[in-house]
C-alpha cells in the first residue's frame, strides 16, 4: 500500500484481536519465564531500529521490562538500574521511568497469552509511546469518549469499523474508495449526534491510534501481514464491551494503512492537531457518502442494531446498580488531576456522572495515591474520582471494598456535604 517492507518468513494470521490495548489484563500464566522473555526482547530489538527508521525516521528502541507483580518476578532487556523497582501493576502495559530512563513495561500475562505477531505489536506500541511520540510531539489532551458507550454511538462506530475493513480488503480503487466514503459517512453520522465528540475522538486517535498503527505496521513481515493485523484489530469492534477509551486501537491501524497507500509521506507531515478521517478524505479526494442510513444496509446495519439493542437492555440494568454504588450511595471524593495507569477495558459510562473503570487502577494526585481493583468512577471532566465510602480509616490511610487511598502530608479527610460521604481536602493551617 505504498511503502516497502522487509522480507521475512510468513506469519499466520491471528483469528481475533488479543490485547492490543495498553491496559488489558488476561488470566494468569505463571511467573516470568526468563528464557522466553529474552527471546521476545531479541525479536523486538531486531525490528525496532529498522522499522522505527522506516516509519518515523528514528529508532523505536528502548530498554524493556516484563513483570508479574503476583510473583514479584521480572525480566529486563538490559541490566536493571540500582535501587528500588518501580511499582508494576498487574495487566498493565505502558512506558515507565526507571533509573532516569524510559522503559517499555509489559505484563507477563498479556505477552505470554498473545500470538507472536500481536505480542510484537504490543511491545512496539509501547516503545512508540515512550520514545517517538514524545519526540514528534504527537500527543493531545484527552477527554473520555462517553458517547461510545451508548447505543447510537456504538452502532455507528461498529459500522465505521466494518467499512474500514472492507476498504482494506478491496484491491480495486473504485470499491476501496466507496468503502472509505461509507466509513467517513458513518463517522460523520455519529459525530453529528454528539456535539464535541469529533474532538474527543480525534485526540484519542492521535494518542493511541497512531501508536496502535505503529505497533501493527512495525510488527508486520509484509504489506499483506500488516493488513491482516489491522483487520484483526478491527474485529475487536465486533465483541468489545466498551469503546470509551479503546476504539482508537481498532481504527488507528486501519486509517494509517489506508493513508500509507494513498498519501505517501503522511507520517512526516502529521501533527497532534490532525484528524485521521480528514487526512484520509483529503488523500482520496472524497466526501462522506451522502446517505449513511442507506449505506448501513451494505454492512449488516440491522444485525448490529439488534445486537446493540440487546446490549442496551442489559446496560440499563447494570447502570442502576453502578449508580447506587458510585453516585447515590456514600462515597469518598478525590479531586485533582495527577497521573496514573488503569484498565480501560469494560469501562461503563453512567450518564451525567462519569465513567467507571474496573480492574487495576492506580492514580497519584497532590493529595495522595489511590489503588483500586473493583471500580473507580472518573467524572466527565477528568478531575474528580469517586469510590464507595471507606470501611475503615486512620490518619493517613482509608480502605474500602477493593481500594486503598493513602494521604500525602498536608491533606486530611473530612465529612462530605451528604451524610455518609467523605472528601479529601487540604489541611488548614
Amino acid at each position: 500500500m505504498g511503502i516497502s517492507w522487509p522480507m521475512a518468513a510468513p506469519t499466520r494470521r491471528v483469528a481475533s484481536l488479543l490485547c492490543l490495548t495498553t491496559a488489558l489484563a488476561l488470566p494468569a500464566a505463571a511467573q516470568v519465564d526468563q528464557q522466553r522473555a529474552q527471546e521476545w526482547f531479541k525479536d523486538v530489538q531486531a525490528v525496532c531500529e529498522r522499522e522505527g527508521l522506516r516509519l518515523w525516521g528514528m529508532s523505536l528502541c528502548a530498554p524493556m521490562v516484563i513483570s508479574d507483580p503476583r510473583t514479584q518476578t521480572i525480566a529486563t532487556s538490559q541490566p536493571a538500574p540500582e535501587g528500588p523497582r518501580p511499582r508494576f501493576a498487574a495487566g498493565m502495559n505502558a512506558p515507565i521511568q526507571w533509573g532516569g530512563v524510559t522503559w517499555g513495561a509489559y505484563s507477563w500475562d498479556t505477552l505470554a497469552t498473545a500470538p507472536p505477531r500481536v505480542r510484537k505489536s504490543i511491545m512496539l506500541h509501547e516503545l512508540f509511546h515512550g520514545i517517538v511520540q514524545r519526540k514528534l510531539g504527537l500527543a493531545a489532551s484527552e477527554l473520555l469518549n462517553e458517547h461510545l458507550d451508548v447505543l447510537d454511538g456504538r452502532y455507528w462506530l461498529r459500522l465505521e469499523c466494518r467499512a474500514l475493513a472492507r476498504a482494506l480488503r478491496e484491491s480495486g480503487a473504485l470499491r476501496r474508495t466507496a468503502a472509505v466514503r461509507d466509513a467517513l459517512a458513518f463517522r460523520q453520522a455519529r459525530q453529528t449526534l454528539y456535539p464535541g465528540s469529533a474532538e474527543k475522538e480525534r485526540a484519542l486517535e492521535i494518542n493511541e491510534g497512531v501508536a496502535s498503527y505503529t505497533g501493527v505496521a512495525a510488527a508486520a513481515d509484509s504489506e499483506a501481514d500488516a493488513v491482516a493485523g489491522a483487520l484483526d484489530a478491527l474485529a475487536g469492534a465486533e465483541t468489545g464491551e466498551s469503546f470509551v477509551r479503546t476504539f482508537a486501537y481498532f481504527t488507528g491501524p486501519a486509517y494509517g494503512l489506508l493513508l500509507d497507500g494513498s498519501a505517501p509521506g503522511w507520517r512526516q507531515r502529521i501533527r497532534n492537531t490532525d484528524d485521521f478521517a480528514a487526512l484520509l478524505a483529503g488523500a482520496f479526494t472524497v466526501q462522506p457518502a451522502a446517505d449513511a442510513a442507506a449505506a448501513a444496509a451494505r454492512y449488516g446495519g440491522a444485525e448490529i442494531r439488534a445486537a446493540e439493542d440487546q446490549r442496551e437492555r442489559g446496560r440499563q440494568e447494570r447502570l442502576a446498580e453502578l449508580r447506587r454504588q458510585f453516585v447515590d450511595g456514600p462515597v469518598l471524593v478525590i479531586r485533582g488531576a495527577g497521573s496514573g495507569i488503569f484498565n480501560s477495558m469494560g469501562a461503563v459510562v453512567i450518564p451525567d456522572a462519569g465513567t467507571v473503570f474496573f480492574g487495576p487502577y492506580s492514580h497519584n494526585t497532590d493529595s495522595g495515591t489511590l489503588r483500586a481493583e473493583k471500580g473507580v468512577l472518573l467524572e466527565s471532566d477528568g478531575r474528580v474520582r469517586r469510590v464507595p465510602a471507606p470501611m475503615r480509616r486512620d490518619d493517613m490511610t482509608l480502605v474500602g471494598d477493593g481500594w486503598t487511598f493513602t494521604l500525602k502530608p498536608g491533606w486530611v479527610i473530612r465529612d462530605g456535604p451528604r451524610r455518609g460521604d467523605y472528601e479529601v481536602v487540604r489541611q488548614q493551617p
